[in-house]
């Protein structure tokens, strides 16, 4: 009967990124820069961790401060928003592998203090749904497997030293993803008494991929263009 039923449904797995998915929610909306002749220079006060930025004729966003909590979407005078999984962006583009790992990656994670969030997004890749191996990617329990650190959360006082030891045990080259509000920026908890205000603050950081929490597709496609699959988006200064 199972059988049956699998055939009837077909492949489930998602076609990223031969092509986007249409799901709902597989890519929530985030805001992006809005003219100051849509919205209003007022809409700056209302973020809680200073994503916003006034310039010249457009309010900017800072995506990884966001923590799209949408208060900036309410009122009479919304700033826009947009849906996209293209959320990464290179910290130093000279400093990334090219193809030299285009077809096989091995990831290896570390918890410095996330609340939970991004972890569950990032336990999607896995399921057969995302199948990250199917691209080569695998997750590896121990460093001196591992091409790639991807860490979520702030980096605590508890976890620092715990990053520290699993980066220096990891063999060169190696690389450094920070995913998450949290590991981008350390909003909303740091920089405080009790941690940092995210990853850059304690190693060398390659790719960032912002969202309060990213959802799988984007942290996919971080990994993705650390392999050189997808097109590289570079972090503005």
């Amino acid at each position: 009967m199972w059988t049956t039923k699998g055939l009837a449904r077909g492949l489930l797995t998602t076609p990223y990124p031969r092509a986007t998915p249409a799901d709902h929610g597989a890519t929530p909306p985030l805001p992006i820069a809005t003219s100051i002749g849509r919205t209003k220079a007022a809409v700056v006060d209302v973020c809680p961790t200073g994503a916003l930025m006034l310039g010249a004729d457009v309010v900017d966003v800072d995506l990884g401060r966001c923590i799209a909590c949408q208060r900036c979407r309410l009122g009479t005078a919304p700033m826009e928003w947009k849906a996209d999984q293209h959320l990464a962006r290179h910290v130093s583009a000279s400093s990334l592998p090219g193809k030299a790992f285009r077809h096989s990656l091995h990831v290896r994670v570390v918890d410095a203090g996330d609340g939970g969030e991004t972890l569950r997004e990032l336990k999607q890749l896995t399921s057969p749904y995302y199948a990250a191996h199917r691209l080569g990617i695998f997750f590896t329990p121990t460093p001196r497997d591992a091409d790639v650190l991807l860490v979520v959360g702030p980096v605590t006082q508890g976890t620092r030293q715990a990053l520290l030891d699993t980066y220096r045990a990891m063999p060169e080259p190696k690389w450094v993803l920070a995913v998450g509000s949290g590991a981008v920026s350390g909003v909303p908890f740091g920089p405080s008494f009790t941690s940092a205000s995210g990853v850059g603050d304690v190693l060398p950081v390659d790719i960032v991929v912002p969202g309060d929490p990213p959802p799988p597709l984007a942290i996919l496609d971080g990994l993705l263009s650390l392999m050189g699959r997808v097109p590289a988006q570079e972090l503005r200064p």
